[in-house]
């Protein structure tokens, strides 16, 4: 039972579906091997075994060949910052929508969850552009209404405003405009800044290895989750808000254990 539900249901004549079913593999195991169990034994097994083949989970391959040693220094930027430099994560969060909630959000009571309408406005949208402080857990940010070259460029000027002395390492991902593209914004910003930046971008595939992703997330469920927006500008209040907040009371460096090592887990019996 178990070697079979480790196997795609197309491989055994299932068609027109990813996951099984206990009724699906209680079924095939007949065919295949004249055994009968019922949908309750076959659930039981598969729970001894702490397996349960109709759930997923949302994974995210990195194709880098470069993964093991970008994830390396990234983690050692992390762990071991140079000597009275500074370490800054930066990213763009887009596609923030102000939606309007068509009825008021009712609020939780005990025994019961709040609720939130279903319908909704869209009253525009603001991409946020941030950096977070690896040591301090400080975070600068600025709204825009896109992500466009100008406006990183514009973005990155106030960082380098806001660090005005001192080798200044960016961890980023492999957008396009973080690259220096034909005008070479980035050499030239560089060079307007002593050349104290240095770009250390993460394996494809691979943003949560960035910081601002954790704050990004932080962001997300507790303020632009379930919100109601009546205007795109009050959902840059909120995000203002929040940082402002985040930054006076809440600042902390992360507490990063992935040392960029990884631990093999126990493949899928075969047999």
């Amino acid at each position: 039972m178990v070697k079979l539900a480790c196997d795609k249901p197309a491989s055994h004549g299932v068609e027109h579906r990813i996951t099984w079913t206990y009724e699906a593999l209680a079924k095939v195991l007949l065919h295949e091997t004249e055994v009968s169990l019922s949908r309750s034994e076959v659930g039981r097994i598969l729970r001894n075994e702490d397996f349960r083949p109709h759930k997923l989970k949302l994974w995210l391959h990195s194709p880098d060949p470069e993964f093991r040693p970008k994830v390396a220094r990234i983690c050692d930027l992390y762990l071991r910052p140079p000597k009275g430099a500074h370490v800054v994560c930066v990213d763009e969060k887009t596609g923030m929508q102000a939606l309007g909630r068509r009825f008021p959000t009712k609020l939780p009571a005990p025994g019961r969850a709040g609720r939130f309408e279903f319908e909704y406005v869209r009253h525009g949208t603001w991409a946020l552009l941030a950096a977070f402080d690896v040591r301090t857990g400080q975070v600068l940010g600025e709204c825009k209404p896109q992500r466009r070259a100008e406006d990183l460029v514009a973005f990155m000027e106030n960082l380098a405003l806001a660090y005005p002395k001192g080798q200044v390492y960016v961890v980023w991902d492999n957008l396009n405009i973080h690259y220096d593209g034909k005008d070479e914004r980035w050499t030239r910003f560089n060079e307007r800044h002593g050349n104290r930046f240095h770009f250390v971008y993460t394996p494809i595939h691979a943003s949560w290895v960035n910081q601002i992703e954790i704050w990004f997330s932080l962001l997300q469920r507790r303020v632009l989750k379930h919100a109601d927006f009546p205007s795109a500008e009050d959902l840059r209040n909120a995000v203002f808000g929040f940082m402002s907040e985040w930054n006076r009371y809440e600042a902390h460096p992360f507490n990063w254990t992935f040392r960029g090592r990884f631990v093999h887990t126990r493949p899928c019996l075969a047999a």
